[in-house]
C-alpha cells in the first residue's frame, strides 16, 4: 500500500514538473527563436492591436485626471476595454508565441513631459516597421500639440475604430484561439466605439 501511495504521489509530481517544464519551454522558444504559432495575417493585426491597446490605456488614465466629463467618460470606457483586453493578450502571446507586449510599441508620454522623454519607438533598435507605423496616428493626438478634449474624443474613436476592424478580420482566423478571443470581443468594441460616438456602417456587416 505504501509503494503505491508512493507511485501515485510520484506521478503527480512528475506531472506537475512536466507542466512547469513545458511552459518554460513555450516562453524560452518565443524569446530565443522568435518563432510564433500565428498566421502572417494574425500576426499583423495582433501587432497593430498590441500596440495600440497599453498607448491608450496609459492615455486614458491621463485623460481621467485632466479632461473634461465627456472626455473623462469616454476615458474610463476605453480604459475598461483595453484593461481587460491586455492580460488577454498576454496569455495568448505565450500560447501561441508571439511578442507581447509588442517590442518597440510607443509608449504614451503626457505633453506636458514629452519634450523630457525619448519615444521608445526611437530608443529601442529592436523595434521594426510594423510597430512603428502602427502609432503614426498618436503623435499628433498627444505629443507636441498639447492636450484637447475634443481631441482626445476624436483619437480614441479613431483608434478604437481600427481595434474594431481587426477584431473583426481577427474572429474569422482559422485559429480557434484567435477566433474565440476576437469574436468575445466584438460586441464590446462596437459598444465602445458607438459610445465614441462612431457610427456603425450598415454594409460593413456580412
Amino acid at each position: 500500500m505504501k509503494l503505491n501511495t508512493l507511485f501515485v504521489t510520484a506521478i503527480l509530481a512528475s506531472t506537475t514538473l512536466s507542466s512547469c517544464v513545458f511552459k518554460t519551454a513555450d516562453e524560452n522558444q518565443l524569446k530565443y527563436t522568435h518563432t510564433t504559432l500565428v498566421d502572417g495575417d494574425a500576426y499583423v493585426i495582433l501587432r497593430e492591436v498590441g500596440s495600440i491597446a497599453p498607448y491608450e490605456l496609459d492615455y486614458a488614465k491621463h485623460v481621467a485626471t485632466v479632461g473634461n466629463a465627456q472626455a473623462k467618460d469616454a476615458a474610463n470606457k476605453v480604459s475598461a476595454f483595453f484593461s481587460e483586453m491586455i492580460p488577454q493578450m498576454d496569455t495568448l502571446g505565450v500560447k501561441l508565441h508571439f511578442d507581447f507586449p509588442i517590442l518597440g510599441q510607443e509608449k504614451f508620454v503626457a505633453p506636458s513631459a514629452h519634450a523630457a522623454v525619448t519615444a521608445a519607438v526611437e530608443a529601442d533598435s529592436t523595434a521594426d516597421s510594423t510597430a512603428v507605423h502602427a502609432h503614426h496616428d498618436h503623435a499628433g493626438a498627444a505629443h507636441g500639440t498639447g492636450y484637447s478634449d475634443a481631441g482626445y474624443l476624436q483619437h480614441a474613436q479613431h483608434q478604437v475604430a481600427i481595434v474594431k476592424k481587426q477584431l473583426g478580420r481577427l474572429s474569422r482566423n482559422t485559429n480557434v484561439d484567435l477566433r474565440n478571443f476576437a469574436q468575445s470581443k466584438l460586441e464590446s468594441v462596437a459598444a465602445l466605439y458607438t459610445a465614441l460616438g462612431g457610427k456603425e456602417d450598415a454594409h460593413g456587416h456580412h
